[in-house]
């Protein structure tokens, strides 16, 4: 079973403060931290994500697929909006084996993907599932360097290690 992730990616921008603030400077930039906190998010929960921009006002624009960090991201082509790139994503690959989740805001949008057979998630609700899984991130990686320690400790001869321990006994 594949899990798929469709982000719209300038409604998620305007939809999260931060973004929608750092977009009023630089637009570019809102992206990449955009694709920045998907990408974390991606590699964490082992999931495909796509990001699509909007590029249906820009003249003579064709459909783009980059990559970033592993996510894929999508600037339509002229005509065509993310809503529409999303769409026909969503009833091309819409099966028994795939899960198809869409990151928008966009009510209409949410209830037409609905139908289509993916799951809606809005904006909000992507930033509390990416914090949460930022906190385990976190949380996973304190444990593993509180388990993982390298010692000085682990790596004497035991002899050694009993004569310091018997040192440090008498100290105290």
């Amino acid at each position: 079973m594949k899990e798929y992730l469709m982000v719209d990616g300038y409604n998620i921008i305007n939809h999260w403060e931060e973004l929608k603030e750092e977009s009023k400077h630089s637009l570019d930039s809102a992206r990449g931290k955009l694709l920045d906190i998907l990408s974390n998010y991606q590699a964490f929960k082992g999931i495909k994500v796509t990001v699509v921009f909007d590029a249906h006002y820009v003249k003579n624009s064709m459909e783009k697929h980059e990559f970033y960090n592993d996510v894929e991201v999508v600037y339509t082509k002229e005509f065509e909006s993310a809503d529409n790139y999303i769409e026909r994503f969503v009833a091309e690959n819409s099966s028994e084996e795939n899960i198809i989740r869409v990151a928008t805001s966009d009510s209409l949008e949410q209830t037409v993907v609905l139908g289509l057979g993916a799951a809606r998630i809005s904006a909000r609700e992507l930033k509390v599932q990416i914090k949460e899984a930022s906190n385990k991130m976190d949380r996973n990686h304190i444990n593993r360097l509180k388990h993982d320690r390298n010692l000085l400790e682990h790596h004497l001869d035991p002899a050694v290690a009993e004569k310091l321990e018997s040192i440090r006994r008498q100290r105290h």
